[in-house]
């Protein structure tokens, strides 16, 4: 089994940023794909970024690029979600998500591609 924690949620005004953690622990991190997904109020879950193994590989969704950074410190065994230039609709339940299927059957960007899942931490964006 493995835990997921997530932390550095809350809220921020507009323009501003926030950091996400994300600690593993329970199996190797080193060996999984990590992604950050979020669920707003009456929405479904989006995928939001994903970062390989070895973390050369970045995955990011259109409405975050350029905004967002993914990285990861395999010696701590976290995933960061760095978030820049915040804006109300970036609102929501931020969860990370690790994978630990081989790369024929991982995909970044669906959440069926994840083996494992924290509960969560909330983001809200004033205007």
């Amino acid at each position: 089994q493995v835990q997921l924690v997530e932390s550095g949620g809350g809220l921020v005004q507009a323009g501003g940023s926030l950091r996400l953690s994300c600690a593993a622990s329970g199996r190797t991190f080193s060996n999984a794909a990590m992604g950050w997904f979020r669920q707003a109020p009456g929405k479904e879950r989006e995928f939001v970024a994903a970062i390989s193994r070895s973390g050369s590989r970045r995955y990011y969704a259109d409405s975050v690029k350029g905004r967002f950074t993914i990285s990861r410190d395999n010696a701590k065994n976290t995933v960061y979600l760095q978030m820049n230039s915040l804006k109300p609709e970036d609102t929501a339940v931020y969860y990370c998500a690790a994978s630990y299927k081989s790369d024929a059957y991982y995909t970044p960007r669906i959440g069926a591609g994840y083996d494992y899942w924290g509960q969560g931490t909330q983001v809200a964006v004033s205007s």
